[in-house]
């Protein structure tokens, strides 16, 4: 009677080992499954980041003038001067950001120069990658007009009739005189009649 007892005694155990193998092993292929699953999401969502960053498309400038660190930057495509400057680590005690457009969006392969407080000439701030002004070649394509108070005397000598001593004139007699009040102003500029005022009008602002 006792070793019976003693018989169900231990197949119970026994039972109850291997109920709890069988249930411990169940557990730990569902948190496998979970953990695989939780893998796999995480993973997909690691490629769709890098697929995000590839996607996107960048451009190359040359950054010189008062910037932290001047030189080649890349930055977004879209990207503007303000952009470009922070990629260039900032801007130094001594420019002069007055005399920039900084929400111009720029293009590949552009220079971009960040004028200092103690520039006395005019200067060309944005010029092509074949190392035109901006300025010159948008006049060609009628997009933007030459702004009569802030162009050098290179820029004004795209406009129609415009040489090189007139161009001249116009920069002295805004020295002389302060920024032109309307573009009608500049008729007051030697050199300048009613016919060449004519031939310019509508390529030129204040």
């Amino acid at each position: 009677m006792k070793n019976f007892k003693k018989i169900i005694i231990i197949g119970v155990i026994i039972i109850i080992v291997i109920i709890y193998a069988i249930y411990k092993n169940l557990s730990n292929n569902q948190y496998q499954e979970i953990n695989f699953e939780k893998d796999e999401i995480e993973n997909k969502e690691d490629t769709e980041n890098e697929k995000t960053i590839d996607e996107k498309n960048y451009i190359v400038l040359h950054i010189t003038g008062e910037v932290i660190n001047p030189g080649i930057i890349k930055i977004e495509e879209g990207q503007r001067v303000a952009d470009a400057i922070e990629a260039a680590g900032g801007v130094t005690q001594n420019a002069n950001l007055n005399k920039i457009n900084l929400a111009y969006v720029l293009k590949d392969g552009q220079k971009l120069y960040v004028p200092s407080i103690y520039d006395e000439e005019e200067k060309e701030f944005i010029t092509e990658n074949i190392g035109k002004n901006i300025l010159d070649e948008s006049i060609e394509n009628n997009n933007i007009k030459i702004n009569i108070n802030t162009a050098t005397e290179s820029q004004l000598e795209n406009l129609s009739g415009i040489g090189p001593s007139t161009a001249m004139k116009i920069v002295n007699y805004r020295k002389e005189n302060g920024l032109f009040k309307s573009i009608e102003e500049i008729k007051n500029v030697p050199g300048i009649g009613e016919s060449k005022f004519n031939a310019i009008k509508d390529n030129i602002c204040v």
